[in-house]
């Protein structure tokens, strides 16, 4: 089943096209890597599904409902408001720089959109973050505030602020990329983690070796198109374009 599917989708800022024509799907339980030199448009994807930004043509359908269609005349066409409220609490975004409300404890962090969002009590909010905190190997940090953590303890608690929701599909927009390298290898672990339990989702990411050895499906963008999508083993390996293989050679880890 199609968690995700994208058609013909294009994004423009004004005359400068961003995102061309992409259609790819996600299926349920599935870890698609989105890889490709910088300003390819990988984050402004990941910014219109998750409604950050709103797409100027194509459609998207995400955990079974239409959020965007076009008409007869192809003009895009947004679900209506509740709708998309709907689609929203069914995913969940961890972004580069975390994102944190720095006069909020960890555990308020996290318990912030189970409260005022699903309305779900104080008590029920807690025992899930707890239960969080403990899965990501901070339940010491529970009382701590954003700037008493490294860098990653602050992503993974982004993590879990993500998970809190019980999203059906998850986004990660370049997790590791504000760490320090020694920092990198412990948000890629959860994410192993997570991969591993079947948490179906969209990575965009330039840690080639972990998109290899994690993804079930690779997708490679360029100047807003997507240039080539596959098997981790056909991307990474001699069947591969002759653009792929160029991208590639610039990384030593794989």
């Amino acid at each position: 089943m199609a968690m995700l599917e994208v058609k013909n989708l294009s994004k423009s800022f004004g005359s400068l096209e961003v995102l061309r024509d992409i259609s790819f799907n996600v299926e349920k339980g599935e870890a698609v890597a989105v890889i490709g030199p910088s300003g390819s448009g990988k984050s402004t994807l990941l910014r219109c599904i998750t409604q950050l930004e709103k797409a100027s043509g194509g459609s998207i359908r995400l955990c079974g409902a239409d959020m965007l269609t076009s008409d007869e005349n192809g003009k895009s066409v947004y679900a209506d408001p509740k709708a998309l409220r709907d689609i929203r609490l069914k995913t969940g975004l961890v972004f580069q720089n975390f994102n944190l409300f720095p006069h909020m404890t960890v555990l308020k962090n996290i318990t912030e959109a189970p409260v005022c969002v699903l309305k779900k009590s104080k008590a029920e909010a807690e025992e899930k973050a707890m239960e969080l905190l403990r899965k990501m190997g901070l339940e010491t940090k529970a009382k701590a505030y954003p700037c008493e953590l490294s860098g990653g303890q602050q992503q993974r608690v982004s993590i879990a602020r993500a998970l809190a929701l019980s999203p059906e599909i998850l986004f990660f927009d370049e997790p590791t990329s504000a760490l320090d390298p020694e920092l990198t290898g412990e948000i890629l672990k959860v994410i192993k983690e997570l991969a591993a339990e079947g948490m179906t989702m969209v990575i965009v990411t330039h840690e080639m070796g972990f998109a290899r050895d994690v993804a079930d499906k690779i997708i490679f963008m360029e100047g807003g198109y997507i240039v080539e999508q596959g098997a981790p083993d056909r991307l990474f390996g001699e069947n591969a374009s002759d653009r792929v293989k160029q991208f590639l050679q610039r990384f030593n880890n794989i």
